[in-house]
């Protein structure tokens, strides 16, 4: 059996060229969005529209509510467990997102981290508001020196999630960090779309200016009451909703969603560039594309 990975940054084109693909291939589609996973969130996150959905099968599409946790690691096994029951009845299926860690856990796996007690969740959750990351850096560095030295001291989620490991586990986060790749029962073909810079750039601004036409804002609005919600915690809707509570002009807060979705476009081409197994194409050369794929199916 062969999973076709259809991958690239934000705004690149995927959506519309996996529908072909799944049409080809006559498979579902198994999202790989960390954010599109969520309900409610349909507008922000660009996910299918129900009537994409109709067209063609889709997994990991609005199955969890905003209050849920899910992790890459969850998605994991969740995940690969759907691809083996989908494999006894399809030689080919179809796997399509841009969220690297969702990609790297099919692709290949993630470490055997224990889950996290919801208590010490909630407890460093609440000392990040009240003590300050600092203090959460000086405690990583007494009992992780080892993963301090190579995290990244400014993200707070890194931090706090080695934390959470260290406290739950009685161990050091860098125990668990083993990088082994996992061997999958079924075959990977990496499709990857991209497009010069400038191009992708002006796609996402178009896009955004495009979801706030859409409704995005109103969106937003009904979510404001889950805000500090980690589901929530994603470039847009923090930036919709400082305008909402009147911090921030509408304008000023547009501009912050563009940059801040080009930031993490360049983030995802820097990840994917340091994977030699992906096949490129301009998403645009859809023929290409299709015979590449057409060739390569079981």
């Amino acid at each position: 059996m062969k999973l076709f990975a259809l991958i690239g940054p934000t705004a690149v084109g995927k959506t519309d060229l996996s529908l072909k693909i799944a049409k080809l291939l006559d498979t579902p589609i198994i999202n790989c969005d960390s954010r599109q996973i969520y309900r409610d969130m349909s507008i922000g996150t660009a996910a299918p529209t129900e009537e994409q959905l109709n067209e063609v099968a889709h997994y990991f599409v609005k199955i969890l509510e905003l209050q849920q946790y899910y992790s890459a690691a969850q998605y994991e096994e969740d995940a690969i467990r759907l691809i083996g029951q989908l494999g006894q009845s399809h030689s080919n299926l179809l796997l399509s997102g841009g969220s690297m860690m969702y990609i790297d856990a099919i692709c290949n796996g993630i470490d055997d981290i224990p889950s996290v007690a919801p208590e010490v969740r909630e407890d460093l959750k609440k000392r990040l508001e009240t003590e300050g990351l600092e203090q959460l850096r000086n405690e990583l560095r007494l009992v992780d020196p080892e993963y301090y030295r190579i995290v990244d001291l400014k993200n707070p989620k890194r931090i706090v999630h080695a934390l959470e490991i260290c406290y739950t586990s009685g161990k050091t986060y860098t125990s668990f960090r083993i990088r082994r790749k996992k061997e999958r029962p079924f075959n990977i073909i990496k499709v990857g779309l991209r497009r010069e810079r400038n191009e992708l750039f002006g796609r996402i601004n178009k896009r955004v200016d495009a979801m706030i036409q859409e409704g995005w804002i109103e969106e937003a609005a009904r979510l404001y009451p889950y805000r500090h919600l980690n589901a929530l915690n994603t470039v847009g809707y923090k930036e919709l909703f400082n305008y909402i509570d009147g911090t921030w002009t509408l304008d000023f807060a547009i501009e912050k969603i563009k940059k801040k979705t080009r930031d993490y476009a360049k983030k995802q081409m820097t990840w994917f560039a340091h994977d030699g197994n992906i096949h490129w194409f301009n998403p645009d050369n859809e023929k290409e594309i299709l015979d590449f794929i057409s060739d390569n199916r079981e």
